[in-house]
């Protein structure tokens, strides 16, 4: 294949590889993806609680750490990134969750014209295939596979289902549907037993086409340009830097995180910024890296007086039973996510818009030492999590260079917590969390909670707790977000870049608000519209 692409993609990450396979699929434009890790075919990738190992396993993580948080204590964080074909799906947990109609009604009022619900709703179904079969809601046929666990729960998600029950929370029947808020079991990205990261649901079906050019191990140093037109991009591989063109546009996709620092170290971002770092200004755009929005968790952890989880992977021989279990049936807690059920819920009387999210986990982790990164292990003793997770931080954050060097790591500034209402959100939820590990019938398998002082706690010790302990969901968004007014947004509502030609960016960097929930369906949504866009305009031209 030529040198010269219609389409140049940085990052094979969960939008990347959604756009790679869509501007394929006609035969008619010659695209190039480049992605700065290796291949996702492992076996610890594969099986979904592979992600224990994956957490912290440079070969296919970024491992990111941020900076020292005022709002929290003062501690970093530890940002796990995925560096690898498929990016964070290849990686994360797997819960499936959109988000709010609401979340894309709000997109559009602010200006976004096309993204609201309805008009998103399309490109959601039109990647999946639900286990649950197709209706107006969930799709069928798709490449992405989405899995329900009923039957297949640890016995103490029920309970905890049962007690919110007793608080008054009802159900509902598919958090994907036609209503958020209530309680119920996850879905994921998995099918029997195995991950369905973007890679092999989108990449791997295009990766035979004669137009599409796959590269591993590229690390995109800038975006090239001629004027203010996009050209090309340099990467080094294999010691060596390489530059590439392309005729039509560069799409940059490489996440939250790294999006704004790819455009930075290209010249597109706050000019006091780059110059501060000898970068030639190719387009002052003060929104680059700005806004940087995420969700914090912490949680409320219970002794258990039944076996949960914890009893079945708390030992080198049971892990290695279980093991057996997962090589020959593909079942067991091996082959299924950590975050089991789950609520969205209101923390204010009358409300009907959830505003936090509960994740009900059957396992405790044992505590990280600083530095220590050999994956997560698990409590001896039986137990569970609740954890809390505001969904609509008002809080802000920003992403800035470190370098121009393109192994230097960016400046990940979370401002977690900055907020009364985000404090106020946090230390009701938790409360909420709390109010279902001590209402029956869950209570009646608790033998203590863990960590925190006995008996009611006062809200200044709930917000203590979750400044002593919050930390990110993973769920990192909006640091090029989309608008129509070029000093507040990076890129307009067909998500090509302000002030530029040629060059666009399509990954969860362009959510105007984060949504309300996991990341990873609208990412993937944002990467089918995307490409959409990217070849309407091309037809039209």
């Amino acid at each position: 294949m030529a040198d010269l692409y219609d389409f140049i993609i940085v990052g094979a990450g969960s939008a990347g590889c959604v756009l790679a396979n869509r501007l394929t699929a006609s035969g008619l434009h010659r695209v190039l993806l480049l992605e700065a890790g290796g291949s996702h075919k492992r076996f610890l990738v594969r099986m979904p609680a592979g992600l224990g190992k994956l957490f912290y396993d440079p070969s296919v993580n970024w491992c990111c750490e941020t900076e020292p948080d005022p709002n929290m204590g003062g501690r970093t964080d530890y940002w796990p990134r995925g560096k690898v074909l498929g990016g964070s799906s290849s990686i994360n947990g797997m819960v499936y969750i959109r988000g709010q109609r609401e979340d894309f009604d709000d997109w559009a009022r602010a200006g976004n014209v096309g993204w609201g619900y309805e008009d998103v709703l399309p490109y959601f179904r039109m990647s999946e295939d639900n286990d649950a079969g197709a209706d107006h809601y969930r799709g069928s046929g798709g490449p992405w596979k989405i899995s329900g666990i009923r039957g297949q729960e640890d016995p103490v998600v029920p309970l905890a289902l049962e007690s919110a029950r007793s608080l008054g929370y009802s159900d509902t029947p598919d958090f994907n549907g036609a209503t958020q808020a209530g309680l119920g079991m996850y879905q994921f990205s998995f099918r029997d037993g195995v991950r369905t990261d973007n890679a092999s649901a989108f990449l791997e079906p295009a990766m035979g086409r004669p137009n599409l050019r796959v590269e591993t191990h590229a690390l995109i140093s800038r975006v090239l340009f001629e004027g203010r037109r996009a050209v090309g991009v340099e990467y080094r591989q294999g010691g060596k830097l390489r530059q590439v063109r392309c005729n039509r546009e560069v799409i940059v996709a490489t996440g939250a995180v790294h999006t704004p620092v790819v455009l930075q170290r290209s010249g597109v971002g706050p000019g006091a910024l780059l110059q501060s770092h000898g970068i030639p200004v190719v387009h002052d755009s003060p929104a680059v890296g700005e806004n940087l929005q995420d969700h914090v968790f912490t949680g409320v952890t219970f002794r258990t007086r039944v076996p949960t989880v914890n009893n079945q992977l708390n030992s080198w021989h049971a892990v290695a039973l279980q093991g057996m279990r997962y090589l020959l049936t593909r079942r067991g807690p091996l082959g299924m996510g950590l975050n089991q059920g789950g609520a969205f819920v209101s923390t204010r009387p009358g409300e009907t818009r959830p505003d936090s999210q509960l994740y009900i986990i059957p396992m405790t982790f044992q505590g990280l030492k600083p530095g220590q990164k050999k994956g997560l292990r698990v409590d001896k003793f039986g137990g569970m999590t609740i954890n809390a997770s505001p969904c609509r931080p008002e809080s802000r954050g920003r992403i800035e260079l470190r370098s121009s060097d393109p192994d230097a790591p960016p400046r990940i500034h979370r401002n977690y917590l900055a907020t009364p209402d985000d404090v106020r959100v946090m230390v009701e939820t938790l409360k909420i969390a709390d109010r279902i590990g001590r209402a029956r019938p869950l209570a009646d398998v608790i033998d203590e909670r863990l960590y925190l002082p006995p008996g009611e706690l006062t809200d200044q010790q709930w917000e203590d707790w979750a400044r002593a302990t919050g930390r990110t969901c993973y769920h990192p968004t909006s640091s090029c977000v989309m608008g129509t007014d070029p000093r507040k947004a990076v890129v307009d509502p067909r998500l090509r870049v302000h002030g530029l030609e040629a060059l666009r960016v399509i990954d969860a960097s362009i959510m105007p608000a984060v949504v309300s929930g996991n990341t990873a369906a609208a990412t993937t949504m944002i990467g089918e519209k995307g490409a959409a866009m990217v070849l309407e305009d091309h037809a039209r031209a």
